[in-house]
């Protein structure tokens, strides 16, 4: 078993006990592809907990792209208030039914090319949606898997971008799905940006510790 593999299988123990990530959750509860893409456009900089709020109150009152296209952007904005950089988000959200209608004949896409194509999505979210919403293979990168792959010695690339290609090339295709749910877990809760806990990191004997300052 390669230390990736155990990485693997030691964190996916560990997330039992950590919440689930806002699209997951949404993905039980809903299993709606409209309400997953919906819900990763607005957790982008935007605490779980309150993506979660927002999401209850605006899906009390949108439950597909005929419901957005409705709403003016005023409307939109006061619903999902107060996620972060909400103005913006609500132009891209009053933007979408259009693009989807108009270049997917109302279906949300599943190919990553088509789905960055679509206002508010970049690879991240587009992978994130490819993943839980269609159950396909994808890799979604932000900011906590960049941070970790490279902290943990397995990759050494600068961006998102970089190390996403990286993984296609590297990691193992049966960990594509999930990687981004566990590393994203293990980055909240214990591998933060700066001074991580390292004294309880349940995977440190397979890190390389790079970049490391202080530590907890």
């Amino acid at each position: 078993m390669s230390n990736i593999d155990k990485i693997y299988f030691i964190l996916n123990k560990e997330v039992k006990n950590y919440n689930v990530p806002v699209v997951d959750l949404i993905k039980v509860k809903t299993e709606s592809p409209f309400k997953i893409l919906v819900a990763t456009i607005l957790s982008a900089r935007t605490r779980d907990e309150t993506t979660v709020k927002v999401c209850e109150k605006l899906f009390k009152k949108v439950e597909n792209f005929k419901d957005l296209k409705k709403l003016n952007l005023k409307q939109i904005e006061k619903l999902i208030y107060p996620v972060g950089f909400y103005k913006n988000k609500s132009k891209q959200l009053k933007k979408l039914p259009g693009v989807i209608f108009e270049e997917f004949d109302g279906k949300i896409p599943e190919e990553i090319d088509d789905l960055i194509k679509l206002p508010g999505v970049g690879r991240k979210t587009a992978n994130l949606v490819r993943i839980s919403a269609f159950d396909k293979y994808g890799i979604c990168v932000d900011t906590h898997v960049h941070r970790i792959f490279n902290r943990i010695g397995y990759l050494k690339t600068d961006t998102p971008y970089e190390t996403e290609m990286k993984l296609r090339e590297k990691l193992p295709k049966k960990y594509w799905k999930r990687i981004n749910y566990l590393l994203v877990s293990h980055g909240q809760n214990t591998c933060s940006p700066i001074s991580p806990f390292c004294s309880k990191c349940v995977i440190k004997k397979y890190c390389k510790r790079n970049n490391i300052n202080n530590s907890r």
